[in-house]
């Protein structure tokens, strides 16, 4: 019996020793050996890009999801504000989420109702939902306050018109609609969502 125990002590010794031989001979931790690429660390000290500038350049990429949590994390700094809120819009609409897109819109629009790029991308939405009167006459008020300036807002504006005339007999086949970011740039969103 007493010679079980001791051949049990000396194969467990000697596989912890082997462990060891094993341990000492390797390069260790996640320094850099041979041909092996590591990423970068993250500087600490460094200012963070703003969440909502972030966002709409995901938006323009086609990273809806990704341009959600940029909104987000954004709405923590901002609150819940009209930019944070057409954003989010955006993002949605992008993803063919056309009940919480309109749903975000209209409550940006509530928050700021002088902003045309917001009542643009509420009117893209409602033309979207099948909404067209309601869209046109959201569109015309976008056109108006932009005062005629934005070719975006003047194409969904006239792509709305001509899609509520011909509703009933013809199809329009270009349903690209242009989403308008506040400050410079556009999105294009397809009605094949």
């Amino acid at each position: 019996m007493r010679h079980a125990s001791i051949g049990r002590f000396i194969c467990g010794a000697l596989a912890s020793l082997s462990l060891l031989g094993l341990a000492a001979c390797s390069t260790g931790g996640f320094s850099a050996a041979g041909e092996q690429v590591y990423a970068p660390g993250v500087n600490q000290r460094a200012v963070a890009e703003d969440g909502i500038e972030v966002g709409h350049r995901l938006i323009a990429a086609g990273q809806y999801e990704l341009a959600i949590k940029s909104f987000n994390r954004a709405a923590l700094e901002h609150g819940l504000d009209v930019d944070v809120l057409s954003g989010l819009g955006s993002a949605n609409l992008g993803l063919g989420r056309l009940g919480q897109a309109e749903s975000l819109l209209r409550k940006a629009v509530k928050k700021d109702t002088t902003q045309p790029e917001v009542w643009n991308n509420l009117g893209v939405v409602l033309m979207e939902r099948g909404k067209t009167v309601e869209a046109e006459q959201i569109l015309r008020r976008a056109y108006a306050m932009d005062n005629g300036e934005s070719d975006a807002i003047r194409d969904n504006l006239r792509l709305a018109l001509a899609k509520s005339e011909n509703s009933d007999t013809v199809g329009i086949d270009d349903d690209n609609y242009k989403l308008v970011r506040r400050g410079s740039g556009d999105y294009l969103i397809s009605s094949t969502l």
